[in-house]
């Protein structure tokens, strides 16, 4: 049996993650910052499926929280094959108005962390000749949205890079971009979601069966929806400035900043 690792395991998209690959046989080592939530997910899963499921504990915001994890990931004895970054979050507010101390937090997530347990994971899997991460990122990496977005853009430019550089040795590298998923990740920042249309929302579960099929055909980029794919073109050929001032006044309603 293979063994998948887990950021941000006990809610969204992780758990989403979390559910299909239990169901497919694959033990797990769920990472989240809640021990009593991880435990229970553990037991279930474990219980449902009969997988192994280890709990690790770990606040990737911090340097001892990614030093665990990244040390989880080294562990030649108990080597992991699949690897999804998917811890992250989003905060309220507009640029200058979100302390900086928050900003860094973020880039601590989604790009400190997400660039060492990706380092510390493919090095093993290179040794070994296989494996896969998937780098949970954003469609709001392909417009300009402020320090979510930023951050989000530099996990599929750093993804893709990545998948290149190790062509060729049985690793495998993806950045996921999904949009609007019914998850707890706007209530955690404090954000409305009222106002977003019924059609932009996307099923989790739906969501990572579409970023599996694509790994496994050596995608290095997943947008796991036609209607996404649709909008994602049109982003491609709209104009710059204009694309600006719609995601600004877009992003304030719907989006984290």
């Amino acid at each position: 049996m293979t063994t998948a690792l887990i950021t941000g395991s006990t809610a969204g998209i992780g758990a989403a993650f979390a559910r299909r690959l239990a169901a497919d046989g694959h033990n797990l080592v769920l990472v989240a910052r809640d021990t009593k939530r991880l435990t229970e997910q553990a037991t279930e899963l474990h219980d449902r499926h009969g997988i192994e499921a280890e709990v690790l504990t770990a606040d990737l915001a911090t340097e001892e929280g990614v030093e665990a994890v990244a040390a989880r990931l080294a562990d030649r004895r108990h080597p992991v094959d699949l690897l999804i970054n998917n811890a992250g979050f989003g905060n309220k507010g507009r640029y200058l108005d979100v302390p900086m101390a928050d900003e860094l937090k973020m880039l601590k997530v989604h790009v400190e962390a997400v660039l060492r347990l990706t380092s510390a994971a493919t090095e093993a899997m290179r040794e070994r000749g296989r494996g896969g991460v998937v780098n949970v990122a954003s469609v709001a990496a392909f417009v300009p949205r402020g320090t979510y977005g930023a951050s989000k853009a530099w996990v599929v430019q750093f993804s893709q890079g990545v998948a290149r550089d190790l062509a060729g040795t049985g690793v495998r590298v993806m950045a996921l971009c999904p949009g609007f998923v019914r998850t707890e990740f706007h209530e955690r920042a404090g954000m409305g979601t009222d106002n977003i249309p019924n059609w932009l929302w996307l099923d989790a579960d739906k969501l990572v069966a579409s970023a599996l099929a694509d790994l496994s055909r050596g995608r290095t980029l997943s947008i796991p929806d036609p209607r996404y794919k649709a909008l994602m073109g049109l982003v491609k050929v709209a104009p710059r400035a204009l694309l600006g001032g719609v995601t600004s006044k877009t992003g304030r309603k719907y989006g984290p900043q």
